[in-house]
C-alpha cells in the first residue's frame, strides 16, 4: 500500500493523518497529537473554525519531530472567504499554528467569494506560505466552476465519505482531474451502528482487523486519503496500523453493497443549500 498521494505540483501528502474535529479541550488535542505522532502519523488536520490551532501548534513543537516531515492542513472557512480576508485569515493560523507555512489549505466551505480567495491562496503558494491547496465540501459542480479560473488546479477534495455514503460518482470525478479525495467521518461518527453493522464485522473477522481498520482500508483502496478523529491511544494506535489490512474483491463488492446514496448529516442538507442563495455563491462569487 502506497503511504503518500502526489497532490498536484508535486507535494507529498500522507495517506492518513489524525483529524482534530471537535477536540476542543487544548490538553486533550494536545495529548492526542503528540500520541498519533508517537506511533507514526505524520498529518494533522485542523481549521480556523475548529478553535484548536494553537494546541496543534504547542504539539507540533513539543513532539520532536522536524517540521519537514509532518503535514499539517488547517482550513479558511467561508466567513472570510474573500482575497483581503483570506490573506488576513491565513496571518492568524499560521499565528496560532506557530508556523511561517503550512502544508495543505482547503476553502472549507463552497461560499463566499471563492474566486478572490482562490486568488489569494495560489498568491500565498507563491510566497511560500502554503505548499498546497485545496477545497473541502464541494461537489462536482462547485469543482467545475473553480477550475474555469484556477491558475493552480485544486489538490485535494475533502468530503463526507463512509460505507454508507460512497459517493463514487464525485470519486470518479475527482479521479478523472487528479484531485486526491479526503474522507472526513470514514466511521460515519458511528452513526447507524457502524462498528456493529453485521457486514462490516463478518469483513472485519475474515480479515483478523477492527471493523475500523477494514473501513479505513476499504477507502484507501479507492484512492482515498483518511483522517479519522480519536482522543484515546489505542484508538489512535489501531487506526494508524490499518495500512497491514488488504481487502479481497469480495470484501469489496460487500462494503459497496452497503451504500445508502445519501449523506447521514442533516445540517448538510438543512443549511447548505440555502447558504448558496444567502452568500450569492458564484452567482456574485465568479
Amino acid at each position: 500500500m502506497n503511504e503518500f498521494f502526489t497532490l498536484q505540483g508535486g507535494v507529498e501528502m500522507p495517506c492518513r493523518g489524525l483529524g482534530v474535529f471537535q477536540n476542543k479541550d487544548p490538553e486533550v488535542c494536545e495529548r492526542s497529537i503528540l500520541s498519533a505522532i508517537e506511533c507514526g502519523y505524520r498529518m494533522i488536520d485542523t481549521a480556523a473554525v475548529y478553535g484548536n490551532e494553537a494546541a496543534v501548534g504547542r504539539a507540533v513543537k513539543a513532539c520532536g519531530v522536524p517540521r519537514e516531515q509532518l503535514f499539517i492542513t488547517t482550513k479558511l472557512w467561508y466567513a472570510d472567504c474573500g482575497y483581503r480576508l483570506a490573506k488576513r485569515a491565513l496571518e492568524r493560523s499560521l499565528k496560532k499554528l506557530g508556523l511561517d507555512y503550512v502544508d495543505l489549505y482547503l476553502i472549507h466551505e463552497p461560499y463566499g467569494w471563492i474566486k478572490d480567495a482562490w486568488r489569494a491562496m495560489e498568491e500565498c503558494v507563491e510566497e511560500g506560505k502554503v505548499r498546497a491547496i485545496g477545497v473541502s465540501n464541494f461537489e462536482r459542480a462547485d469543482l467545475e466552476k473553480l477550475m474555469s479560473v484556477a491558475k493552480i488546479k485544486p489538490a485535494v477534495d475533502q468530503i463526507e465519505l463512509h460505507p454508507f455514503f460512497q459517493r463514487e460518482e464525485l470519486v470518479s470525478f475527482l479521479r478523472e482531474n487528479g484531485i486526491v479525495p479526503e474522507a472526513w467521518a470514514p466511521f460515519a461518527e458511528g452513526k447507524r451502528g457502524i462498528f456493529e453493522n453485521p457486514v462490516l464485522k463478518e469483513i472485519a473477522q475474515r480479515n483478523g482487523c477492527t471493523v475500523a481498520q477494514a473501513i479505513l482500508a476499504w477507502l484507501h483502496a479507492r484512492g482515498v486519503a483518511v483522517i479519522p478523529k480519536s482522543a484515546r491511544p489505542e484508538r489512535i494506535a489501531e487506526n494508524f496500523n490499518f495500512m497491514n489490512v488488504s481487502l479481497g474483491e469480495e470484501d469489496m463488492r460487500a462494503i459497496a453493497a452497503l451504500d445508502g446514496g445519501e449523506s447521514l448529516f442533516p445540517w448538510d442538507k438543512g443549511w447548505r443549500r440555502p447558504m448558496r442563495k444567502v452568500m450569492g455563491f458564484f452567482h456574485t462569487g465568479f
